[in-house]
């Protein structure tokens, strides 16, 4: 198998791998929560924490859904540029969010992780379904 075509299967692994993490942190989220707290802390402070949190987790699972559709589509899936770029972000993405899960990370982290590794490929998706559909360009 080439290089090139070596990236579909390695972005589809990778693009999964990081959904399942952030579906998992989803599930679990109470100790990511309290990770994010002082020791004391009231019932409003955790509320408003678990609300962030599942704000983020929403935003992410949401360009996940853009990434999937684009690339399911065809519009990215032989894109290599889309492809080196997307598998790099969450395979990146996916090793942080497990030190995010397993150290109990402060949720401020989250959205670092979120912008660097989920916006950054879901950005250059929109573009290229835009490209595709919008600017009738062939896909490639």
């Amino acid at each position: 198998m080439s290089e090139m075509s070596s990236l579909v299967p390695s972005r589809f692994l990778t693009l999964i791998a990081h959904l399942v993490i952030v579906i998992t942190i989803f599930w679990s989220r109470e100790n990511n929560v309290r990770a994010c707290l002082p020791l004391d802390y009231t019932k409003d402070e955790y509320s408003l924490e678990d609300t962030r949190l599942v704000v983020a987790l929403s935003v992410t699972l949401g360009m996940f859904a853009v990434e999937l559709v684009g690339f399911f589509s065809g519009v990215s899936m032989f894109n290599n540029n889309q492809g080196l770029l997307s598998t790099a972000c969450h395979a990146s993405g996916s090793v942080a969010l497990l030190f995010f899960l397993f150290e109990q990370w402060t949720c401020s982290i989250y959205w670092w992780i979120f912008a660097f590794c989920s916006i950054i490929p879901a950005i250059y998706e929109i573009i290229l379904i835009i490209a595709v559909f919008g600017l009738k360009k062939k896909p490639l």
